[in-house]
């Protein structure tokens, strides 16, 4: 199996040893707030239809498989189901990760955040830097320095590797 090589240059918040070492993913925590218990159930009701999903026919499946750039995903309901968070490990720049999004599953945003407090102006794929900024003040980021065990390795580094054992 070959070492993970690949290497972005995705600037890295801080100055730690570890943004030296071109780290490529970078984390994203989305906590979002839902309008009211109503907005919840009809949330709830449309994640678990989509998670329920074989993944061949789970739009965000579909789409993170076609991305190749996010490692990991998940939804989480929080405080008594008042937030939604939206976990994300991706590679590369924030900017491109969320213009892929947009592109890719813009419908699965715009119909998640018809139930969020502060929204930003539907549908997102005509609304670009208002969803841009909605998602960056809602990010709860991290602290640095964020943990990788393969800094340097992206998705498809991580998937070549795999496919040579």
């Amino acid at each position: 199996m070959s070492i993970f090589h690949r290497s972005t240059d995705a600037p890295r918040t801080g100055d730690t040893a570890l943004s030296a070492c071109k780290m490529v993913q970078n984390p994203l925590t989305l906590i979002m707030t839902i309008r009211s218990p109503e907005d919840f159930q009809a949330l709830n009701t449309r994640i678990q239809k989509i998670q329920s999903a074989p993944p061949e026919n789970n739009p965000i499946w579909i789409a993170l498989d076609k991305l190749k750039i996010v490692h990991f995903a998940r939804f989480v309901f929080l405080e008594n189901n008042t937030k939604l968070a939206i976990i994300t490990t991706y590679d590369g720049l924030f900017e491109d990760y969320l213009n892929e999004f947009i592109d890719e599953i813009g419908d699965v945003f715009n119909a998640l955040l018809q139930h969020m407090e502060g929204a930003p102006p539907l549908p997102i794929q005509q609304n670009r830097s208002a969803f841009r900024d909605y998602i960056k003040a809602n990010d709860l980021g991290g602290i640095d320095p964020f943990y990788s065990a393969y800094p340097q390795a992206t998705v498809l580094d991580i998937q070549a590797a795999l496919s040579e054992r």
